[in-house]
């Protein structure tokens, strides 16, 4: 064969490859024929065909991950993208690229079977004794629960549900099969990748009882016993969007659940990370939204950081894992993914093993360093010895042990890699100290070990000259990085915040100490939202983007650009980055740092996984995952972080922008106020203030602020009523209500206070929910601090107390301050429209995007 014919030949092998590649894309609007959601023995699924249940829910079919070498049957939703899938077949044996031009799958002699290229079974349903009795009348079918079933006739023969992968689906089961002697549970995938089976598991082990465990051996949580509602340790109770299922009889014991709105995707997983998460599909937003993750706190997955990765969820401003010293990460880019299952692996190797006195340390010597205040690795080996010197020589002298730890006259060692380690709190009595074995080169200066009944470690002064010099030369180091580093931040110190004078300068005494968040590069930025790209986009606030980021070690962050066109957001990211930074509460967004170079102004919060609350409530098919328990605990938690602001926190802050789109859930759906562009701080005991420029959002705002320019502590109470009756009747307050008087909610809910129908106002989905005395109070409590007289409005306090209390006789509410409309009015109902009043005489409204 001459040159030219082989490059030819090379040349239409690759264009074929190509194209095979093309027509094999997962992406479910890609596959390019159907066989209905039925497949009899007459058909076959191959590359490029797919079965579709009959309402289009979801569709089968052959699928591939990563670098598309291996292809996979499975099942996914047919409408949402990226692909999501919630069942693998050949979660084991997947089928190779080359093999796919004839790999198949259909029914033989009463089985499902996948055949690869070359016409052998890597996957069957394996129906015991069935193929010999087969009438070839057995068809599969693809249902819009996401479960394929196989039937003969009217009997089940076989059915995924029984055989579930990751993914825990409405009908589906975990239980345990008493016939055959099976279990049914999840097992993780082992990466975002490769389906195949991971580390983690979840499954019943005992009647009642779900346990999460990792390689399978280890259990490292647990949901408690069924109580005949709900688990001890699990708050995944029934509720207006599924109800929980236990079934125990002669044939199989199992949970199981069922969705009360099947129009509301929602799916159990067991992720690569080792946790149950809770997922619904939120159209509004066309992502998948976390309900609830458990165990609540990653550290108590086994192993999550992997081998010599230590976890911490104490701080929320640092990464939750790390190598331990003398370690590094074994993949980078996993760990800025936010993937720490990989681990750490070694600097530098072990030198030395078997010949060494713990005595006489010399730096060609393996030694220890110390981590105290640790969760201890399982699976050690316990001797008794009478000092820490001995246990210590005892590791040092075997090759295989890695670490060692003495309490008591006990010695703790382990051999090979070490799994499952946590930092915790100095307060935590259940830490002790680990001592882990690196290369003498990890080491600055010999060590030497004494014995643990003087309670400490120190370092033997073996050339005391070259300490001294090193002492000295370190000091010398530390002075001159610490004047260059206050130089450095003044220099980053942006111009305004020296400024003296002006009407929005909120700078004092305190604030000349410096900002109380750290500084970021834009370079960082860009970075970690990948160039403010499309796809990382949140929304839009009302002065700016809003993107999703992710910093380096994988912490996730929620990253607010100030548009470069809007003259009303310099003041209000001054604000912020000054104010918000000295506010510490459970209840109000955290800001984590800021940025500003050139025509660029930032602001880095953390990252709120459930977005807004009008993002739940105004939702047609959402609110109905807010219950009135979740309701009433996101209403104290606003009054909480209110409180706050306004009596507990070393400034008094008014926030003057209090609205449901300002108020953020994070993963178990907890409020957090956020938004403190226009907040204003008042001195000592003065609760009110004045303003020439009316800065608010329609509907929210108070009487006297809207009309007069005067702020107070009352106005937030104002905007926290209105914001209290949107949560319990899910419905905006700019909406209109009633066609001839066409009143806002305010209106609307005064009328039926009136008419004693109250209950009327409650959202329809909470009403088997709710109490009906507290839903009364609550509405009751939301009229007082609407009430026209700012005066006699209740303080934040008396509101906690209202809430709280059990048995307090409530004030009657007077007028709202409401207004009546015309139905031209109505028109504009947008939620987030801004009220700018330069003077009692002359209003103006702004419309502008939603924050």
């Amino acid at each position: 064969m001459d040159i030219k014919n082989t490059i030819l030949l090379l040349f239409l092998q690759l264009l074929l490859f190509s194209c095979f590649s093309l027509a094999a894309n997962t992406n479910s609007t890609n596959q390019n024929f159907s066989l209905g959601d039925r497949l009899d023995a007459e058909k076959s699924i191959t590359i490029g065909v797919t079965m579709v249940s009959s309402g289009g829910i979801f569709e089968m079919g052959f699928f591939t991950l990563g670098n598309r070498s291996n292809y996979y049957i499975g099942i996914w939703y047919k409408q949402i993208t990226p692909q999501t899938t919630v069942w693998v077949a050949n979660r084991e044996t997947p089928v190779s690229f080359t093999e796919m031009d004839t790999a198949q799958l259909k029914i033989i002699q009463g089985n499902l079977v996948l055949l690869n290229g070359s016409g052998l079974s890597v996957w069957s349903t394996n129906i015991i004794n069935y193929s010999s009795t087969s009438t070839k009348s057995e068809v599969a079918i693809l249902r819009d629960d996401g479960n394929l079933v196989l039937n003969n006739g009217s009997n089940s023969l076989w059915q995924s549900f029984d055989h579930p992968s990751d993914t825990f689906l409405f009908g589906s089961k975990l239980g345990y099969n008493k016939r055959t002697k099976t279990k049914q549970g999840l097992t993780s995938w082992k990466n975002s990748e490769d389906p195949s089976p991971g580390l983690f598991s979840f499954e019943m082990e005992t009647i009642g009882e779900l346990i999460l465990r990792w390689n399978k051996t280890v259990q490292y949580w647990s949901t408690g016993p069924w109580n005949g509602h709900t688990w001890a340790n699990a708050p995944l109770k029934s509720n207006p969007t599924y109800n929980f299922s236990y079934i125990n009889n002669t044939d199989e014991v199992y949970f199981t659940y069922f969705i009360f709105n099947p129009s509301v995707l929602t799916r159990f997983i067991i992720d690569v990370t080792g946790e149950i998460k809770t997922l619904t599909w939120l159209n509004s937003t066309k992502q998948w939204n976390m309900f609830l993750t458990l165990p609540e706190k990653p550290c108590d997955v086994y192993g999550y950081c992997g081998a010599y990765g230590a976890c911490s969820d104490s701080s929320s401003s640092t990464p939750l894992c790390g190598c331990l010293p003398g370690f590094t990460p074994k993949s980078i880019k996993d760990w800025n993914l936010n993937k720490f299952s990989g681990g750490c692996v070694r600097k530098t190797s072990l030198k030395s093993c078997g010949n060494s006195s713990a005595s006489t340390y010399t730096l060609e010597e393996d030694k220890f360093w110390m981590h105290p205040h640790m969760r201890l690795p399982v699976d050690n080996h316990t001797q008794s010895f009478e000092s820490a010197l001995e246990c210590e020589s005892i590791c040092l002298k075997n090759c295989s042990c890695t670490a060692y730890a003495y309490d008591d006259n006990k010695c703790l060692t382990w051999e090979g890699d070490l799994f499952n380690l946590q930092q915790l709190s100095q307060d935590d009595i259940s830490g002790m100290t680990i001592y882990v074995k690196l290369a003498a080169s990890e080491f600055s200066v010999p060590k030497v070990v004494e014995d643990q009944t003087h309670k400490s470690r120190r370092l033997k002064v073996a050339l005391p000259t070259t300490i001294a010099t090193s002492l000295l030369l370190c000091s010398f180091i530390y002075l001159f990085c610490r004047t260059r580093r206050a130089r450095t931040k003044e220099n980053l110190r942006p111009s305004w915040l020296n400024t003296e004078e002006g009407e929005n300068n909120i700078i004092n005494e305190e604030d000349e100490k410096g900002i109380e968040v750290p500084f970021f590069s834009l370079e960082s930025i860009l970075a970690a939202t990948n160039n403010f790209s499309d796809e990382n986009k949140l929304g839009r606030g009302g002065f700016g983007p809003v993107y999703k980021g992710k910093l380096e070690g994988g912490r996730e962050i929620a990253v607010k650009r100030l548009s470069t066109e809007s003259s009303q957001g310099i003041n209000e990211f001054k604000n912020e980055v000054v104010l918000i930074a000295r506010l510490q509460h459970r209840n109000l967004v955290k800001l984590m740092g800021y940025c500003i170079q050139g025509n660029e102004k930032i602001l880095l919060y953390e990252y709120m996984p459930n977005k807004s609350l009008d993002t739940f409530i105004f939702d047609e098919r959402h609110h109905v995952l807010l219950d009135w328990k979740k309701r009433l605990d996101i209403i104290f938690g606003i009054a909480r972080g209110l409180l706050y602001l306004h009596h507990d926190s070393r400034l008094r802050i008014i926030h003057r922008d209090l609205k449901t789109s300002n108020i953020l859930l994070d993963k178990e759906l907890n409020p957090k106020i956020s938004d403190f562009g226009l907040a204003r701080i008042v001195q000592g005991n003065v609760t009110e203030a004045n303003t020439n420029k009316v800065v608010g959002t329609y509907g929210y705002m108070s009487p006297e602020y809207a009309l007069n320019g005067l702020f107070s502590i009352k106005s937030d109470v104002f905007s926290f009523g209105v914001v209290m009756l949107e949560i319990i009747c899910g419905k905006r307050n700019t909406g209109f209500y009633h066609r001839e008087e066409a009143l806002n909610l305010l209106g609307y809910a005064w009328r039926l206070w009136n008419e004693e129908n109250a209950m009327s106002l409650v959202d329809a989905s909470l009403l088997e929910s709710c109490n009906e005395e507290d839903a009364l109070k609550c509405i009751n409590i939301a009229l007082l601090c609407v009430q026209e007289d700012a005066g006699i409005r209740p303080s934040m306090p008396d509101v906690t107390i209202m809430l709280s209390s059990k048995n307090t006789s409530l004030p009657k509410p007077n007028k709202p301050a409401f207004t009546a409309r015309t139905r031209a009015c109505s028109t504009s109902t947008s939620p987030s429209s801004k009220l700018y009043i330069n003077s009692n005489n002359e209003l103006t409204v702004t419309l502008e995007d939603g924050r």
